[in-house]
C-alpha cells in the first residue's frame, strides 16, 4: 500500500468523526504513517460532518483528501457530493436505510447495508456507524480483525465504557452482512 485516502462523510450526531479516528488508530497500531482530519459545521448535530483518514507507508504529504479511494457516507447530501471524487476502482459504502438510491456509477464497487435499520433493530441505534466500518473493514481489509478489540478499548471513552461490546457487536454486524 503506497497511499489510501478515506472519506467519512454525514451529519453530525452519526458518529462520523468517531468512525475515522476508529480507522486511524489502526494505521497507529500498524506503525503506518497516518492522518486524521475532522470537519464539521458549527451546528456538529444534524449539521454535515466529514472525517479524512489517509493511511501510508510514506510521510502523508496533505491530510485532506479530495479523491478518496474509499467512500463512507451516511446521508444523501453526502452521497450526492463526494461519489464523483472516488477514484476509479475505488469503494463506496453508504447506509440504504437513509439513501434512496443507488450509486450512479459504475467504475466502483458500491456497497448498500441497511446500517441504521440494522442497528435499531439490534437495540443499538446509535452505531449505524460501527456496522459501515464493519462492512468496510470486511471488503477493503485496511484492518485486521485482530486489532478491532484493541481500537475499542482505546478510543471508547471511559464516560461510554458500557459501550465497548455493542461497538464490537456492531462490527461484527457489518461484518457479516450480505446483501
Amino acid at each position: 500500500m503506497a497511499q489510501t485516502g478515506i472519506l467519512f462523510a454525514g451529519f453530525g450526531g452519526q458518529g462520523i468523526l468517531f468512525s475515522g479516528k476508529f480507522l486511524a488508530y489502526e494505521g497507529l497500531i500498524s506503525d503506518k504513517q497516518v492522518s486524521w482530519l475532522p470537519s464539521y459545521g458549527p451546528e456538529m448535530r444534524g449539521g454535515t460532518a466529514s472525517c479524512s483518514v489517509v493511511f501510508s507507508d510514506e510521510v502523508i504529504g496533505s491530510p485532506i483528501v479530495e479523491k478518496p479511494d474509499i467512500l463512507v457516507v451516511m446521508n444523501l447530501p453526502s452521497l450526492d457530493k463526494y461519489e464523483s471524487a472516488v477514484v476509479p476502482g475505488g469503494k463506496i459504502f453508504y447506509d440504504c436505510s437513509l439513501i434512496d438510491r443507488k450509486v450512479n456509477r459504475t467504475d466502483v464497487q458500491a456497497f448498500a447495508v441497511p446500517a441504521t435499520k440494522m442497528a435499531a433493530d439490534n437495540g443499538m441505534p446509535t452505531l449505524a456507524n460501527m456496522i459501515l466500518v464493519g462492512k468496510m473493514i470486511k471488503e477493503t481489509g485496511l484492518i485486521s480483525t485482530e486489532h478491532v478489540e484493541k481500537i475499542i478499548d482505546k478510543i471508547v471513552s471511559a464516560r461510554h465504557q458500557d459501550l465497548k461490546e455493542l461497538n464490537a457487536k456492531a462490527i461484527k454486524m457489518g461484518y457479516d452482512y450480505e446483501a
